[in-house]
């Protein structure tokens, strides 16, 4: 096969000398290397000894809130399973009735309300969305599971604990 053009390059292969026929300088090039690794400022962490703060944005498990008087703020109006771009908020609302007045804010509240761990792709939105102010994405990381039937949280995985001031004081 002839070339296109008429220009070529000769090679010259020099005879290696008895230090690089032993690889010497590369060795030595390596081992400069690795010492160099030796005082560099290490990038990971001892995972969990050692755990780095979270960003202001961080966007963790989803929390149902309360009032200040103990009760769920949630009044199951539905915005937040309306604004899930990915539908993995259902919710069922039920109506309040005398007894319960002390466990929900307004006369309707979420009888089932529960969110599809697999499907939430932690956008916001229904953090955005809630009126009441009612779901915020401030709980931890969303742990690993077996079971898909696992990843459906409810309201006892949900809703946050109640917070009761009498007995801080006792």
């Amino acid at each position: 096969m002839q070339p296109l053009s008429n220009r070529k390059k000769v090679l010259e292969q020099k005879p290696m000398n008895f230090m690089e026929r032993i690889y010497f300088p590369a060795i030595i090039k390596g081992l400069s290397i690795t010492l160099r690794h030796f005082f560099k400022k290490i990038p990971t962490i001892k995972y969990p000894e050692q755990q780095r703060p979270y960003s202001k944005n961080f966007r963790g498990q989803h929390s149902l809130k309360r009032d200040e008087e103990g009760r769920e703020r949630c009044t199951a109006c539905g915005l937040c399973a309306l604004s899930c771009p990915a539908e993995a908020i259902t919710m069922i609302a039920a109506e309040r009735t005398k007894e319960e007045e002390h466990l929900y804010r307004e006369e309707k509240y979420a009888a089932v309300y529960e969110i599809n761990m697999l499907r939430c792709i932690f956008c916001g939105l229904c953090e955005e969305a809630c009126p009441k102010e009612a779901i915020y994405l401030d709980g931890p990381h969303v742990t690993a599971d077996y079971l898909r039937k696992d990843f459906i949280y409810g309201k006892d995985k949900l809703v946050e604990p109640k917070f009761d001031i009498t007995k801080l004081n006792s």
